[in-house]
């Protein structure tokens, strides 16, 4: 789907008491984890997708087991300018954390050409960029799955993904080289 593609918006309203807090904070983590942005004080929205809809039912249980409620609104607008609003927030929600994705790429790329430049080509450490790599997989996974609206930051992503990829491919070549002499 475009930026310019209809769709229908959720108004999702927990209210969790204050305290314990480790309840209200499971309500936002989960719904920071799903995808959904602040649309004003106390109100999140999501896309009326699959991708986001199947975690309500996990944040409701959440909000319960707190002593608190969820609502869950569907948004209809009264001018067309109203639900932009709700996308505007939600794209650049999702700009920013291709932003850090990418962000984070580059300082693995950097941490391996340390690597290479120090020849720290032991097993434990190509373990641990694997590690690395495999955390930065998960992390795009996520990012897709909430990648509803196409946004040209994505490509860009995957691009670096697959650069840092064949780069700890690189690597580890290094590392079997020095230790299967």
């Amino acid at each position: 789907m475009t930026t310019d593609t209809p769709v229908a918006w959720l108004l999702i309203i927990p209210k969790v008491p204050a305290e314990p807090s480790r309840h209200r904070v499971a309500v936002w983590r989960e719904l920071r984890r799903v995808g959904a942005v602040p649309a004003a004080a106390g109100v999140w929205t999501v896309p009326d997708l699959p991708a986001f809809t199947e975690a309500l039912p996990t944040v409701r249980r959440l909000a319960q087991r707190g002593g608190g409620t969820l609502a869950v609104l569907t948004a209809a607008s009264h001018g067309e300018d109203d639900v932009v609003l709700l996308r505007d927030a939600f794209i650049a929600a999702r700009d920013d954390e291709w932003q850090e994705f990418i962000a984070d790429c580059g300082k693995f790329s950097d941490e391996i050409d340390r690597e290479i430049a120090k020849e720290k080509f032991t097993f434990g450490e190509l373990e641990e960029e694997e590690q690395s790599l495999d955390r930065l997989r998960r992390w795009h996974r996520d990012l897709r799955r909430r990648n509803v609206i196409e946004l040209e930051v994505a490509a860009t992503a995957t691009q670096q993904l697959e650069d840092v990829t064949e780069k700890l491919a690189g690597f580890a070549e290094l590392v079997f080289a020095a230790n299967l002499r």
